[in-house]
C-alpha cells in the first residue's frame, strides 16, 4: 500500500496538472491554427490519430510490465523492511549471506521488470516525434503550393509551422504523461484490489447497545476462515454469568478462533452465539465489545506515555483509577521507579521496557476498562514465576462476579477453573473441571501429565 498509494498521490498532484495543462495549450493552438487556415490545420492533424495508434499498441502491450514493476517493489520492499526490523534474528542464526542472496534475487526481478517497462515507455516519445516531423513535411508542402497559388502569405505560413512546432512538443510531453498514468494505473488495480475485499456487515438497525450480565452460550456453531476448510464443528456450550471458562487444547485446535469469534472479529457460517439470549449478530460491534477485556499473549503497547497505555482501557477514567488498576496488576511500584513514572515514554515499538513488564502494563488496561467478560489468552506467558503468581493473584480478584474465558497452554494455572473446555481439531472433546478432568483419564490427563513429564 505504501508505494501504490503514493504513486497515486503523486499522479493526482503533479501529474494530473500537467495533463489538465497540455489539454488547455493543445486547445488553445489548435484554435490558433484554425484561424490561419484550415486545410493546413488539417494536413498537420492526419498524423494525430496514427500517433494515438503507436501510443495505444504500446501501452497496450506494456501495461502488464508496469504492474508487474509495482509487485516486484511491494515484494522488495517488504525483504527491507521483515529483515531490518528481525536484525538481530538474522545475525543469531548467521542467516546474512541467504538475506542478501534473498535480496539480490528479488532486487534482480524489480530490474527486469522495470527496465521492460521503462524502455516501451521510452520509445513512446521518439515515435511521436518521428510522426510529428511527417506533419511537418505536409504542412510544409502544402503552405508552398497555397503561397504560389496567393491562398495565403508566407508569413501565415511560417507562424503555422510554429505553432505547429508548440503542437508537437504538447503531443510529445503527453507521452511521458501517459507513462507516468501506466505506472498509477497498475497501483491503482493493486489499491482497488485490497479495497474490493469484502468489509464486515454493517449493524443492524435499532441494534441493541446495552450493557450485559454475562451468561454466553454457542449452539452449533460451525466456521472456517475458509468455508471449504471449516475448523470447528457444531460447537454447543453454555456458560453461566461469572464462571471462570479455561479452554485448552494443542496448537491449532482453534481455542483462539474461538475468542475470536465471540468478540464477533469473524461471524459464525452457521449457529449462534448468544450473550444473555440475544445474538451477538443483533449487538452493535462497538457496544459487544465494549462488554469485553482482553489480555492477549501478544502484547501491544502504543508510543507514548504509560498513562495514556493503561487509559486506553477506559478513556474517562481518572489518574486516581489508573494507579489503582496499576496497584491490582502490580505494576504500580515499577513504573514508579521509571523516570517520569507514569509519564514515563514508551517508543515506538516499546522496547525500553522488558516482555514482563508490557504484560502487566495490558493488565492494568484490563483491569480499568472493567468489563463484565474478560479474556485472557495466555496472559502471564511472559513473567517470571514470581510475577506470575501477584499476577495470578490480582487476576482472582479481577475475575470476581465476571465470566472469563482463560485460554491456556500451562494447565498448572488452571486448575481452579469452574469449567474447564478441552478441544482438539475444532471439537469439544472434553469438559469438566480439573479434578474430574484427571477423573476420567482421557485427553486433559494427557496433556496435563506430559508437560509434567516434559518438565522433569
Amino acid at each position: 500500500m505504501t508505494n501504490d498509494v503514493d504513486t497515486l498521490g503523486h499522479t493526482i498532484t503533479m501529474n494530473l496538472s500537467q495533463a489538465v495543462s497540455l489539454v488547455a495549450g493543445v486547445l488553445g493552438i489548435l484554435i490558433m491554427m484554425l484561424t490561419i487556415n484550415f486545410l493546413m490545420t488539417l494536413a498537420a492533424l492526419v498524423t494525430l490519430p496514427l500517433s494515438v495508434i503507436f501510443i495505444k499498441a504500446v501501452t497496450g502491450y506494456s501495461q502488464k510490465y508496469f504492474k508487474e514493476q509495482q509487485v516486484k517493489l511491494g515484494i522488495v520492499n517488504n525483504h527491507i523492511e521483515e529483515n531490518y526490523a528481525g536484525a538481530n534474528i538474522v545475525k543469531a542464526f548467521n542467516n546474512e549471506d541467504i538475506v542478501i542472496k534473498k535480496f539480490k534475487t528479488a532486487n534482480e526481478e524489480l530490474c527486469v521488470s522495470a527496465w521492460k517497462s521503462q524502455f516501451f515507455s521510452g520509445i513512446m516519445m521518439p515515435i511521436v516525434v518521428f510522426v510529428g516531423n511527417i506533419g511537418y513535411v505536409l504542412v510544409c508542402v502544402l503552405g508552398g503550393y497555397l503561397v504560389t497559388k496567393h491562398r495565403i502569405s508566407v508569413g501565415d505560413v511560417q507562424a503555422f509551422i510554429q505553432y505547429l512546432r508548440n503542437f508537437n512538443q504538447y503531443t510529445s510531453q503527453s507521452a511521458t504523461v501517459v507513462s507516468s498514468f501506466q505506472t498509477t494505473l497498475a497501483a491503482c488495480e493493486r489499491i482497488f484490489e485490497f479495497l474490493a475485499v469484502e468489509e464486515e456487515p454493517k449493524d443492524k438497525k435499532n441494534a441493541y447497545d446495552g450493557a450485559v450480565e454475562g451468561n454466553v452460550s454457542f449452539n452449533k456453531v460451525k466456521f472456517g476462515y475458509n468455508e471449504d476448510k471449516i475448523i470447528i464443528k457444531n460447537f454447543n456450550l453454555d456458560i453461566k454469568k461469572g464462571q471462570k471458562v479455561a479452554i485448552v487444547g494443542p496448537t491449532g485446535a482453534g481455542k483462539t478462533t474461538l475468542v475470536k469469534l465471540l468478540m464477533r472479529f469473524y461471524d459464525v457460517n452457521s449457529g449462534s452465539i448468544k450473550i444473555d439470549d440475544i445474538d451477538i449478530r443483533d449487538f452493535k460491534r462497538s457496544a459487544l465489545r465494549n462488554n469485553f477485556g482482553m489480555v492477549l499473549q501478544d502484547t501491544w503497547l502504543f508510543s507514548g506515555t504509560i498513562l495514556d497505555n493503561i487509559k486506553y482501557g477506559n478513556n474517562k477514567a481518572t489518574e486516581k483509577d489508573i494507579k489503582e488498576a496499576a496497584k491490582k496488576a502490580r505494576v504500580d511500584h515499577f513504573v514508579s521507579t521509571l523516570p517520569g513514572g507514569y509519564n514515563y515514554i514508551l517508543n515506538e515499538e516499546a522496547s525500553n521496557v522488558s516482555a514482563g513488564e508490557k504484560q502487566l502494563l495490558t493488565i492494568a488496561r484490563a483491569i480499568l476498562a472493567d468489563p463484565k467478560i474478560l479474556i485472557l489468552d495466555e496472559a502471564t506467558s511472559n513473567v517470571d514465576t514470581r510475577t506470575e503468581t501477584l499476577i495470578n493473584e490480582a487476576m482472582q480478584n479481577l475475575m470476581k462476579d465476571r465470566t472469563s474465558f482463560i485460554i491456556a497452554h500451562r494447565l498448572s494455572t488452571i486448575r481452579n477453573a469452574d469449567m474447564i473446555i478441552v478441544m482438539d481439531k475444532g471439537d469439544i472433546v472434553e469438559v469438566g473441571n480439573h479434578k474430574e478432568l484427571l477423573a476420567k483419564n482421557g485427553f486433559y490427563a494427557k496433556l496435563y501429565n506430559s508437560q509434567f513429564e516434559a518438565g522433569k
